[in-house]
């Protein structure tokens, strides 16, 4: 199929009727190619993403703030790996 250029072709007369003997200049429509498919599925790949994001924040009831207080370790192992870090750092004579 084609389309006409531009829309003066298709306004030429007063009643407003198109002419048959002029119909105006026309031009092919533009087929797709690999890129718009390659757009197409990236498209889909965002909404996919984003449709998984929203049920993953919705397993943890949209709350992001951090509920725990306390170290994922205990104080005692964090003191033990300082002082031997200190120990090592150390250089005797």
């Amino acid at each position: 199929m084609s389309r006409p250029r531009s829309g003066r072709a298709a306004s030429t007369g007063g009643g407003g009727s198109r002419p048959a003997a002029r119909p105006g200049v026309f031009v092919q429509t533009p087929k797709s190619d690999i890129y718009v498919t390659l757009l197409g599925i990236a498209l889909g790949a965002m909404i996919l993403g984003c449709i998984l994001l929203v049920l993953i924040l919705n397993s943890y009831e949209f709350k992001t703030k951090v509920s725990a207080l306390t170290p994922p370790y205990p104080t005692s192992l964090a003191l033990a790996s300082a002082s031997a870090a200190e120990r090592t750092s150390t250089l005797r004579l």
